[in-house]
């Protein structure tokens, strides 16, 4: 069950998110399972779900929740799982797909609805796409940014190029060393993963990043994602993918460092019903930071048609 620690609520844990975004956002735990999730909420109408990549929490959101919230939708952005505020379970076990996709399922359920508009960056990209493929009843709409498909992300390792750029899943899968460099020089090892943002992170939103890095465990927790992806059986995660039924749009930031640019484009044998894969040529890996309002306004148009028609 969840505990105090879980919550990190101490000094400025409770990162006031109506104090950061403005008073109309609220912010709650929703208890699923044996995981508490944080999450902060804004807005009236059908219900999207932003999740969040590494090393970012929800904040990292924090220029799309308020404009979404003003075009229609009510907005729920979580922690996930062993990320700031929200449980931080011990185990590499603990962060597997059918684990990462059960909170999410269920925090949908929890906030009242039986579906979502589903949009996921990185990290969050991947349980999107996993959630879409293993409960489609729940997905209406899918938004992926700068996360290759499984498929092609497992092809890409196969690849020199994005092997070099994927060096760190293989650094992370190490015992304890990783924990040891990421938490030097005030956190130096997870500030580099933001440094090519354009404009860059001002000090004050780093601030907040270094505070959700510090919960107790939450770096062991961010590094057990990629632990567990590395340590998977190829042959089962292959026999896990399914065709995703629902409307997908891909976004995609061309600067990407971490990803190559030929991996944006999932086979159409695994997403049928792909809107488009929309490029933004100058953008990088933290599209949604570097041009918000165009990300947004993409988002807008592509969940516009859940919205009830107006008389």
């Amino acid at each position: 069950m969840s505990t105090t620690e879980d919550r990190g609520a101490s000094g400025m844990a409770e990162q006031q998110a109506a104090g950061l975004l403005g008073g109309d956002v609220r912010e709650g735990y929703a208890e699923i399972g044996d995981v508490r999730l944080h999450y902060v909420e804004a807005g009236e109408g059908p219900l999207i779900v932003l999740l969040h990549g590494f090393p970012e929490f929800w904040y990292g959101w924090r220029l799309q929740i308020k404009p979404l919230a003003a075009a229609g939708f009510r907005v729920v952005a979580p922690d996930l799982r062993g990320y700031n505020l929200s449980s931080r379970p011990k185990g590499v076990k603990a962060y597997g797909a059918d684990q990462l996709t059960a909170d999410i399922h269920g925090l949908i359920q929890e906030r009242g609805a039986k579906s979502a508009l589903l949009v996921g960056h990185d990290w969050g990209g991947t349980v999107a796409w996993d959630l879409a493929m293993s409960h489609p009843e729940v997905v209406d709409r899918l938004a992926i940014l700068n996360a290759a498909h499984p498929r092609k992300l497992s092809q890409g390792l196969h690849h020199p190029g994005q092997l070099r750029k994927s060096w760190y899943f293989f650094f992370f899968d190490l015992p304890d060393l990783p924990e040891s460099v990421v938490h030097a020089n005030r956190w130096h090892f997870f500030r580099h993963f933001l440094h090519d943002a354009r404009p860059a992170y001002t000090p004050e939103e780093i601030d907040r990043y270094i505070e959700a890095w510090s919960q107790p465990g939450a770096a062991t927790g961010m590094i057990n994602y990629y632990r567990f992806s590395v340590r998977e059986s190829p042959k089962k995660a292959a026999a896990a993918l399914r065709p995703i039924s629902a409307p997908t749009l891909v976004i995609w930031g061309q600067r990407d460092h971490y990803l190559g640019p030929e991996l944006a484009e999932p086979d159409h044998d695994d997403v049928p019903n792909l809107d488009r894969v929309e490029r933004l040529p100058d953008a990088s890996h933290w599209v949604h930071h570097d041009e918000a309002e165009r990300v947004n306004q993409l988002l807008t148009d592509f969940f516009a048609p859940a919205r009830p028609a107006k008389d």
